[in-house]
């Protein structure tokens, strides 16, 4: 029966459907068991673009686990949650108020954080998607994280930026949101340990004009400029605005790699600047990346973007859960502490004891293509526990 569907039965053929369940009760009814999980995700908003790949990846994902849920099947419903934390919070509500255990999805560091304490309060399972926020991490034992943290990123980017820089300046340059306040304290918590000064400049969500924002900048006097973006609809405009006063000139740009829409617009900016990434689809080589890759080709007629593992984990985080655990939520968070698997970018690892997604990241470079275009290659990939950040205890 499909979910939400609520009409009515009269009263007769209730009675026959009674009778019918009860002859076959106890009769191999486990085979035929689904599990209702809501996917919220930005369809529409500012991190459209990434919501799109969040679901792509989810959808692969559970074509992937499809048999191996302990008898379970999956029953997804997707809601989109706009970017906006109050619509977010209304269908997290809404799905507890109609049973759902299991929530998971959302880009936006600032709704992950407004629904994991949700998730605690009202004892259901949370998995966060592409949300980057250090504070997912140890949030509670019901929330868990898909994807990577800031940390792993700056972490990432210590290896990019000469170490021996001390007394060296560095900018982050990135919006007003929690993405961006999260990257500023994750960067003055490990450059600033190196002996470096760290300030940010950080701009109003989905400015359309940044040129006053990269004129100051450029007029900063850094030697650095750890770029930290994830708006997708004035991506292209920061970085036109960053061209056209000559940022890269001035100083040593830092940043990460985002999603393929974004190589061409950057491309020029940064010849052959080494930049981070937390998934490329060329780098990794494994089971899991070529069931990707290869579902991408036949469903979307495309390769995988940068938030597509982060959807397929969600997935296989889901069909883990149940198949160790069941429809008991104490038991699914069991089933997923300490859980080592196979997921596209490779090894990944559930810490226990906080939650963080351990996990490999990547260096790259962007290079002229066919046709004008920009395509990324790969440089290094760096070790799950070289990227490890310091644990956050439960509050």
């Amino acid at each position: 029966m499909a979910r939400g569907w609520k009409r009515a039965l009269p009263l007769g053929a209730a009675a026959l459907l009674c009778a019918a369940l009860a002859a076959t009760a106890g009769a191999g009814t486990r085979a035929g068991k689904s599990v209702n999980v809501a996917f919220i995700y930005p369809k529409t908003g500012g991190l459209a673009a990434f919501g799109q790949e969040e679901l792509d990846g989810f959808q692969a994902g559970l074509a992937y686990v499809n048999g191996k849920c302990g008898g379970y099947t999956i029953n997804p419903t997707y809601i989109d949650d706009a970017t906006d934390p109050a619509t977010a919070i209304a269908a997290f509500k809404n799905e507890v108020g109609q049973g759902v255990k299991i929530i998971t999805g959302t880009g936006s560091s600032g709704i992950a954080l407004q629904l994991g304490p949700l998730a605690a309060q009202n004892d259901v399972l949370y998995i966060s998607g592409a949300a980057a926020a250090d504070a997912i991490t140890g949030l509670n034992r019901n929330t868990f994280r898909a994807g990577r943290q800031t940390l792993q990123d700056v972490l990432d980017a210590a290896n990019v930026f000469p170490p021996k820089t001390t007394g060296k300046k560095v900018v982050v340059f990135a919006e007003d949101t929690a993405f961006g306040a999260g990257n500023y304290a994750a960067v003055a918590a490990i450059f600033g340990a190196r002996g470096q000064t760290v300030t940010k400049i950080l701009s109003p969500f989905g400015t359309p004009d940044l040129t006053p924002y990269a004129q100051q900048l450029a007029n900063s006097g850094a030697d650095a400029a750890f770029v930290a973006w994830a708006n997708t609809t004035n991506a292209a405009a920061m970085w036109q605005a960053l061209q056209q006063q000559g940022v890269a000139k001035k100083m040593t740009l830092i940043t990460g790699l985002a999603n393929r829409g974004s190589y061409d617009a950057i491309g020029p900016l940064v010849p052959g600047v080494t930049m981070i990434s937390h998934y490329v689809y060329k780098a990794p080589h494994n089971a899991a990346n070529t069931y990707l890759i290869k579902w991408m080709a036949k469903n979307r007629h495309q390769v995988p973007d940068l938030f597509d593992p982060d959807g397929f984990v969600t997935a296989q985080m889901v069909c883990r859960a149940v198949a160790k655990g069941g429809t008991d939520t104490s038991k699914q968070i069991s089933a997923l502490e300490g859980w080592q698997f196979l997921a596209p970018k490779g090894k990944q690892y559930i810490r226990a004891a906080d939650h963080a997604m351990i996990q490999p990241m990547f260096q790259v470079q962007l290079v002229p293509g066919n046709g004008g275009h920009f395509v990324a290659k790969v440089v290094k990939t760096i070790s799950p526990g070289n990227v490890q950040p310091p644990v956050t205890p439960f509050k």
